[in-house]
């Protein structure tokens, strides 16, 4: 088992509903090994929502993404 930190998108809107899902890029999901890179990371890439007004409000709903703790785990299927 191993943790890691991801960053976490989530918005909500009457459209849509509650969205969330993990960040990616280029097709693949963010990981950090700490807590504090993906802070940096999220405040970086996506601190500017934080300002935004009409991007939080509807029709949008967006708001900055957080910090998760991720999991992984093996499975095999021998």
């Amino acid at each position: 088992m191993t943790t890691i930190w991801a960053g976490q998108w989530h918005s909500k809107n009457t459209l849509d509903g509650e969205t969330r899902h993990i960040l990616f890029e280029n097709f693949l999901p963010v990981l950090f090994h700490t807590r504090r890179e993906c802070r940096e990371y999220i405040k970086e890439k996506y601190g500017y929502i934080k300002d935004r007004e009409d991007l939080r409000s509807e029709p949008h709903g967006w708001r900055v993404p957080k910090a998760i703790r991720v999991v992984i785990t093996e499975a095999r299927n021998e």
